[in-house]
């Protein structure tokens, strides 16, 4: 490379980063930043209607449920928007919170007796903000009684092309890594990612955490010693597993270990594993779905671990929605559900780096 070409790269770095930083310092909707986002912005649109158009086409009910919530989510490493709702004439106020997702609410109206429901979503997590996280945003949410994963599994592949025709691609693009949503698609359980990419039965380690903590060190990855057995399989996960899944086709992911089954019911075959999938594409998690757990003694027992864990964490617990308890104790069928980041689905169709 000659002086002069080594200064021009320097040079053109130098307008590119100050090119960044002006982006960053200007608002939204100036005439500038908002002619970087309008084809995208566009897409999106084209996308939401693609959605409804698609649910539609399946004999679902487009539902909208309250974000305002006596339980915002159990999970354990979500942060919840806490407010007060008081009523007219009331001097003291109740708290509620903005809903992590919609789920709780949508499960009721399983149990109440709708069988095909989907929702696009306002979610909000306090605390969250990076290239694939923000405070507030859109969830595509859907419930079918009686199916099963596969089912889902299914949906997903339609939908994506969908969306892909909608936005007027073919491709998925994240990172610089490109997906294929047209080619066959990959269906490939925990177990199997394990020994593939990290040399690793995980499943004869559950519950095993030395043996686990050994096991990641001899590929590379090293355990806190405060680490727990979850905490050892998402360091492993990250490092060797993720950054695989969903490259050239989608990946759904299946057959999570028992521990981060959440809202999901134990495999009948495997209770070591749960009914739960997520969903990859170009390397980002874009879904999570379940084989919904019907039994209100076994989620309310979970709802007390996962707080009793949060306190230890975060110094804080949620309350149980006990309209929800009641509801599993009434009877929810036997059915699936899955939730889709909606923005971050935009962000692979469009090529954005950033959810922003």
């Amino acid at each position: 490379m000659t002086d002069g070409t080594a200064g021009q790269s320097r040079e053109t770095r130098a307008r590119e980063t100050q090119a960044r930083e002006t982006q960053a310092r200007e608002t939204w909707w100036t005439p500038g930043a908002m002619a970087r986002r309008k084809a995208r912005l566009e897409a999106r649109g084209r996308m939401l209607t693609a959605v409804r158009l698609f649910f539609a086409g399946r004999a679902f009910a487009e539902v909208e449920t309250p974000a305002l919530q006596a339980s915002p989510g159990m999970e354990v490493h979500l942060r919840a928007f806490r407010t007060e709702l008081r009523e007219p004439f009331e001097k003291q106020g109740r708290p509620m919170f903005l809903h992590t997702s919609p789920e709780f609410a949508m499960k009721k109206l399983l149990a109440g007796g709708m069988d095909r429901i989907f929702q696009m979503a306002r979610v909000y997590r306090n605390e969250e903000r990076s290239a694939l996280h923000h405070p507030e945003f859109t969830m595509l949410e859907w419930y079918r009684a009686g199916a099963t994963l596969s089912d889902l599994m299914d949906d997903c592949e339609a939908l994506l092309k969908a969306c892909a025709a909608a936005a007027g691609t073919r491709t998925f693009l994240w990172q610089g890594v490109t997906c294929d949503p047209y080619a066959p698609w990959r269906r490939l359980s925990v177990a199997e990612a394990f020994r593939e990419y990290a040399d690793m039965d995980v499943l004869a380690l559950t519950g095993d955490k030395a043996g686990f903590r050994r096991a990641a060190k001899q590929v590379g990855i090293t355990a806190g010693d405060k680490d727990d057995w979850d905490d050892i399989f998402f360091r492993v996960f990250l490092e060797r597993i993720e950054p695989n899944l969903g490259v050239s086709a989608p990946t759904i992911l299946y057959g999570y270990p028992a521990s981060m089954a959440a809202l999901a019911r134990l495999d009948a075959d495997d209770p070591r594993v749960a009914e739960r999938f997520e969903l990859y594409v170009a390397g980002m998690e874009l879904a999570n779905a379940f084989g919904e757990l019907t039994d209100a003694a076994e989620q309310r027992r979970r709802f007390d671990a996962d707080n009793r864990k949060r306190e230890k964490l975060y110094d804080e617990r949620y309350p149980v929605d006990e309209d929800f308890i009641a509801a599993l104790e009434h009877g929810l069928p036997a059915s699936a559900g899955i939730a889709l980041g909606f923005d971050r689905l935009v962000m692979l169709a469009t090529g954005a780096e950033t959810i922003e």
